[in-house]
């Protein structure tokens, strides 16, 4: 029992979610509300990654189960009250991006989430991508002047940033960094007349890429695939990279469990006892003949497998999986034959196992009880209908009353 669900409701999940299901909430979550993708949803990004590093560490998690929000801020470990770890920590961490001081060198990644379908992990395929990512511009090579019209900035000394000391209480003191507002972070100013007229002294413009996504053979879902340097550009720093995440859609036949396929196949009484052919047509169009012969009987939640008729092995295609396959059974409708042609069935089935007879057969020692449709469910709902009942309205159902004189 957890004492408040807040970081649960952030990603969606129930309170008793498994690590893998906190893992696929976030991912999704942080992909759609990514910074890069909805710039003014930086808070609800934010709020993702602050649940999702506590509940996806085990002893932050009984913590917050214990006590709350509330025990995370009072030392439980980080959390709440401003010790989270960044947000884009948590998310290169996650996705297996760069780290901080990998960050301070090179722009920002920029991620994009496409949704695959099963046919394009078997057969591979190929995916046009539009982006849009900022770069140099050309004309003043990344400066925003003509050259050496910068000028550093005196107010943050050339950092783009601001460091002031507030004092908290007599003998604390906290230390707060912020964007100079001299020079909005570039560490330089430029004046009007010699800013650039193609970026107006930002030095970067909005730029449009077509990548070309190609998706190989038996990759995964969730599986990234990184465009090295392609990601956003800013003056001084190595390109970010672009990193594209593989989200397949639900198959209406086929299931993937690693490298094998997995499907339902529904039969007829005479099919699972005399044999039978089913089509089925595979991921790349071809049609398999699924055979049983006559003699091998399937029963009710067999299961069956063809060898080599799963998925491709990621980066050897040459060798697959197998093709697993459910089967149900399903037995004719109440008297499909006649009594007389049932006898006659009866001569092929085996032999009736009758339970031991008493000596005495007499007719009077037997209860016959005979079979029905029984509907358990009408019967709860009942009870609890009638359980449920005011006296007011068992009174009008003509009850048991008693009488007074």
């Amino acid at each position: 029992m957890v004492k408040e669900t807040g970081f649960y409701d952030t990603l969606g999940v129930k309170p008793h979610a498994t690590p893998d299901e906190l893992k696929r909430a976030y991912r999704k979550l942080a992909l759609k509300y990514h910074p890069d993708k909805n710039p003014t949803e930086g808070e609800r990004f934010k709020q993702i990654s602050q649940a999702y590093e506590v509940l996806s560490d085990a002893k932050k998690r009984e913590i917050y189960d214990r006590g709350g929000e509330e025990a995370i801020k009072e030392g439980g470990g980080g959390g709440g009250g401003g010790s989270f770890a960044s947000p884009m920590d948590i998310f290169d961490l996650f996705f297996g991006g760069v780290r901080r001081m990998h960050r301070e060198r090179k722009g920002k990644n920029i991620v994009h989430q496409i949704s695959i379908t099963l046919e394009d992990l078997y057969n591979g395929a190929t995916r046009k991508l539009s982006v849009q990512k900022n770069a140099l511009c050309e004309r003043c090579e990344g400066r925003g002047s003509r050259k050496g019209a910068a000028q550093m900035c005196m107010s943050c000394h050339g950092t783009g940033m601001q460091v002031r000391v507030h004092q908290l209480v007599p003998g604390m003191v906290q230390q707060v960094s912020t964007v100079c507002h001299g020079c909005q972070g570039q560490g330089q100013r430029i004046s009007q007349k010699d800013r650039c007229k193609a970026c107006g002294g930002r030095k970067m413009l909005r730029q449009k890429k077509i990548l070309e996504v190609h998706i190989d053979k038996g990759m995964k879902d969730g599986q990234k695939i990184m465009f090295h340097g392609e990601g956003d550009q800013e003056p001084g720093l190595e390109p970010g990279d672009i990193i594209i995440v593989l989200d397949l859609q639900e198959h209406p036949r086929f299931t993937r469990r690693g490298e094998n396929l997995t499907m339902s196949m529904e039969l007829q009484l005479v099919e699972a006892l005399c044999g039978f052919q089913k089509p089925v047509q595979t991921l790349d169009n071809r049609t398999l003949l699924i055979t049983s012969h006559p003699g091998e009987l399937i029963k009710p939640g067999d299961t069956k497998c063809v060898s080599n008729e799963g998925m491709p092995m990621y980066r050897r295609p040459f060798e697959k999986g197998k093709l697993i396959i459910h089967f149900s059974v399903v037995f004719p409708k109440a008297n499909f034959l006649p009594k007389n042609r049932l006898k006659e069935l009866e001569r092929y089935l085996p032999v009736k196992v009758d339970a031991e007879q008493p000596e005495s057969m007499d007719d009077d020692l037997y209860i016959y009880a005979d079979l029905e449709d029984c509907d358990l469910e009408s019967r709860k709902r009942h009870r609890h209908q009638h359980y449920y009942m005011d006296e007011d309205d068992y009174a009008s159902t003509g009850g048991v009353q008693c009488q007074t004189s």
